[in-house]
Order: C-alpha cells, then sequence, then structure tokens
C-alpha cells in the first residue's frame, strides 16, 4: 500500500522493523525542507510575517494531532521529544506529587523500558511499591488480572496499549472503567497502538497518554503528551526555561504560561512538528481504518506462512497486532537477524527494550517483525522463503 510514496524502499529492502521506527514518506522531508528554505524562523517570538506563518503551522499541528486521538480540546495536546519524553513528563511532573510514599503502582512485566525505569527511580524517591499485573498463558492482560491485581493501596496503572513484543492488543477501555470506579488513575503507553488503530481518548477515558512521531512515519524528536485538562493543569514542569513564561522578576516571582506552552520551554523541534503535520494529513487521506485493516489481514497471512517454517518457533501466534515474535530452533537470534540483513530483510533482535520479560517469555532475546502500511504479502513470501532454507544454521555458522 503506498509503496512509491516511500524513497528508502527504492533500496531492495524488505524493512520488517516499524515497532522501532517506520520509513518515511517523501512528504515529511517535502516539508522540513520547506519550513528550513522558505520560513525557518522561531515558533511563539515574533511579530513579523514568516514568524507568524511558523505559529500557525505549528498550532495547526497541535490540531492534527487533537483531531487524530479525538482530545476534548487541543491544549490537551503537548509536544515533547518522543514518548519516552512525555512518560517522564507524567511521571515526574505529575504522579511525583500525586503519589505518597507506600502508594502502589500496577505495571507488567511486558512493559517498554520508558514505562517501567521512570517508576524504578520515582520508588526510590518517594518510596512507591510496584507490583505486576499476572499475565496470562500468551502472555497477555486480562480485565480479570488487572482487577486481582487490585488493592486499597493501588493508586495508579500505567501500561502499554500495545506491547512492542507480545504485540497484544490491552482491553483499554474496559481497564480505565474499573480503575476510575475505585478512584485509580491510568498512564497508556500508546507508541504502538496510536500509529495502527483507533485511538480515541475521550471514548476510553483515558487520563494520560504518551506517543511517538517517528513510529507512526514521522520524524524523530517529536512526542505528544496527551492528557485530561483537568489533570495537566496540575502538573509541574521539570524544566524551565523561554517559551513557558509570562513575567518573572529579579526577586523571584515569576508567572508561567497555562497550557499547552506551560510545558513546553524553550525553541521546540518546530521542523519536525511541522513535518508531523503534514505525515498526519497523508495518513488521513489513506484512512486509519483501511491501514488497520490492512495490516491485520496481513498479519494473518504472516502467522500462516510462518508456521510452516520448519524450526521456527512463534511466541505470540494469537497477537492481535502487527507485532510476531519469533525464534529459530537452537539459533541465537541476534545470528538469525545478521542472516536475515545478508537477504536483505530487516528485522529487529534482542530484547526489544523489554528486558524484565524474560521473567514471562523463559529467554532473552527474540527476534522480531513488526508490520506496516508500505508491506506486502510478496515480501512475507520472501522472508518465509530464506527462513526454510534447509542451509540455513551452516550458513550462519
Amino acid at each position: 500500500m503506498n509503496r512509491e510514496d516511500f524513497e528508502m524502499l527504492k533500496q531492495d529492502i524488505i524493512y520488517l522493523d516499524n515497532g522501532a521506527t517506520t520509513l518515511k514518506p517523501t512528504i515529511l522531508a517535502e516539508k522540513v525542507s520547506e519550513y528550513y528554505n522558505q520560513y525557518s524562523a522561531n515558533a511563539h517570538r515574533g511579530d513579523y510575517d514568516i514568524s507568524l506563518k511558523v505559529d500557525a503551522m505549528y498550532e495547526e499541528t497541535r490540531k492534527k494531532v487533537q483531531n487524530w486521538i479525538h482530545a476534548q480540546s487541543s491544549d490537551e495536546i503537548i509536544f515533547t521529544s518522543g514518548a519516552t519524553d512525555s512518560l517522564n513528563k507524567i511521571i515526574f511532573g505529575y504522579f511525583r506529587y500525586y503519589l505518597q510514599k507506600g502508594d502502589e503502582v500496577l505495571l507488567t512485566k511486558g512493559e517498554h523500558a520508558s514505562n517501567v525505569l521512570p517508576w524504578f527511580e520515582l520508588a526510590d524517591e518517594i518510596g512507591i511499591i510496584i507490583r505486576y499485573i499476572e499475565l496470562d498463558d500468551e502472555k497477555k492482560v486480562t480485565l480479570e488480572n488487572v482487577e486481582r491485581a487490585i488493592t486499597p493501596r493501588t493508586k495508579v496503572i500505567s501500561l502499554a496499549h500495545i506491547t512492542n513484543v507480545v504485540g497484544d492488543i490491552r482491553p483499554i477501555k474496559k481497564i480505565n472503567t474499573l480503575a476510575h470506579s475505585q478512584n485509580i488513575l491510568v498512564l497508556v503507553d500508546g507508541a504502538q497502538s496510536v500509529p495502527h488503530i483507533e485511538v480515541d481518548v475521550q471514548d476510553l477515558d483515558i487520563d494520560f497518554l504518551a506517543f511517538s512521531a517517528h513510529k507512526m512515519y514521522g520524524p524523530t524528536g517529536v512526542g505528544v503528551l496527551y492528557g485530561k485538562k483537568e489533570l495537566l493543569n496540575q502538573i509541574h514542569p521539570i524544566e524551565f526555561g523561554g517559551g513557558m513564561n509570562a513575567t518573572f522578576s529579579s526577586d523571584g516571582v515569576r508567572i508561567y504560561d497555562e497550557l499547552p506552552h506551560l510545558l513546553e520551554p524553550g525553541t521546540p523541534n518546530i521542523a519536525g512538528v511541522i513535518g508531523f503535520g503534514s505525515v498526519l494529513t497523508y495518513l488521513d487521506q489513506i484512512g486509519l481504518d483501511h491501514i488497520t485493516t490492512y495490516e491485520h489481514d496481513l498479519h494473518s497471512y504472516a502467522i500462516q506462512k510462518l508456521k510452516s517454517v520448519p524450526n521456527i518457533i512463534l511466541y505470540n501466534e494469537m497477537s492481535e497486532s502487527g507485532i510476531i515474535t519469533f525464534n529459530m530452533k537452537d539459533v541465537f537470534a541476534q545470528d538469525l537477524a545478521i542472516y536475515l540483513n545478508k537477504h536483505k530483510i530487516c528485522v529487529r533482535a534482542g530484547n526489544h527494550c523489554a528486558k524484565i520479560l524474560k521473567d514471562e517469555l523463559g529467554i532473552k532475546n527474540t527476534c522480531r517483525i513488526s508490520l506496516a502500511l508500505y508491506n506486502t504479502k510478496e515480501e512475507i513470501d520472501r522472508l518465509v522463503q530464506v527462513l526454510s532454507n534447509p542451509k540455513l544454521k551452516e550458513e550462519i555458522i
């Protein structure tokens, strides 16, 4: 689908590492170049034409993000440097002040490092307790297991909408309903969901959401922090500087701006944000429902074909997303990835920044393919052909 829009595909590669980052359509580079070459002024600083154009383009992207996730207000959309930055701003800007010693935060062992390490740091700092929701036999989160994990001390549930290794789609709406009935807040890592499926923050009743532009065909260095406005109004900025204050004086008196600029100090990644806006328009033209259906069908096809490969081990055959995690019997994951690279097939190998998932999978390193709108059945066929090579082990050695 739309392969002609991606310049990198002309290199004759099969790119199956979209969970790490997606390829970029040509419209992104064109829009970024346009900014740098035609109106490269700062944002929210000047009173001259090109600066006012930057303001308009920057805020237009904010509106597009609002529409993409169906937020109530564009003030609820904060631009960051990525999902990691967003999660840190939420955890250290809000939950550091909301939580008290002994309060419990529920995670799973399938979470990305960005949704684990900040909580570890906060636990050391203020004495919160981290507990883990048990995963079922397919390494998925069930509502029943969430309910069993909740105690009177539970204050926060923080988890990915779609995990980056198992690829399960968590029942976020039901989890939020359960959590909110017990005054528990929910932080959602949407890095793997927002690019691929409908995420309506109002319908799902999401408290906080974090995601990155580069995983949805946009630029690196741009992320989004979403929060309900009443919660964002309670966040303490963790960075201070120009662009987020109305005034300050030598005696230390200062007045800070309101949302969203309160949480966007300094000069932002203007070119990236404007470029991201062009990508959102591009994706809207394709249609998210069309993307979701296409990727779902491709995933089903891939699972069917991969199951025919001798000695393959599939760890998440029943996942609903475009993420497939596997190994070959008696072959080290990184060695397999290097072998595939010789055939111009790009996959991820390792622990995928989910280092404690090994407690559940029983193995530390795996290979992962993750699908995007430009992948094809022909690419899957080629992957299966290469993996089915009877001399695979000999060639790796």
